[in-house]
């Protein structure tokens, strides 16, 4: 290997640990903000039992999200009628800041001890801190809100004594 490949190599380097730190430093000054101050308004506007946290992760990495935390009062009069309905908490929409400085947007299914899932999150993308804007959290809210729903009413039985099989 010559000299100057290694110097390249060295310079990539360089580089590559630049682009991380900006990376970080944009979710830091905008795209964190950004993604908070959304949540919080739909989760106002859309009063449906869910609320906006703020985490912080292994290695300092952080996160946001928005999870179903109640049931939407609104709907209580709709349980009464089935004494034995319980509201199953959790399922998030979480944007989680990588160790690259990206942004993994994914949905996180509520945890139900007594069934077995196939998937128990969904990955709704990969981003630049950059390119989250209003429009993309609005757009991952709504995917969001689909999965929730095909989570609660699936198409086809996926319960215990329920087999699914294509024709």
């Amino acid at each position: 290997m010559k000299v100057e490949h290694l110097e390249e190599h060295v310079n990539d380097y360089r580089e590559s640990i630049k682009t991380v730190v900006d990376k970080k430093i944009q979710w830091k000054s905008s795209a964190k903000k950004r993604i908070i101050r959304v949540l919080k308004s739909i989760a106002k506007s859309y009063n449906i039992g869910w609320k906006v946290q703020e985490l912080n992760w292994i290695y300092n990495n952080e996160a946001v999200n928005i999870t179903f935390n109640s049931f939407p009062s609104d709907l209580i009069d709709c349980t009464n009628k089935v004494p034995t309905y319980q509201f199953i908490q959790g399922g998030a929409l979480v944007f989680s800041q990588s160790y690259s400085g990206d942004v993994y947007v994914i949905v996180l299914f509520p945890f139900v001890e007594q069934l077995q899932m196939e998937n128990i999150s969904i990955e709704l993308g990969f981003y630049n801190p950059a390119e989250i804007t209003e429009k993309l959290i609005i757009e991952k809210v709504d995917e969001f809100l689909k999965e929730m729903i095909k989570w609660e009413v699936p198409s086809y039985k996926t319960t215990l004594g329920f087999h699914h099989k294509e024709i």
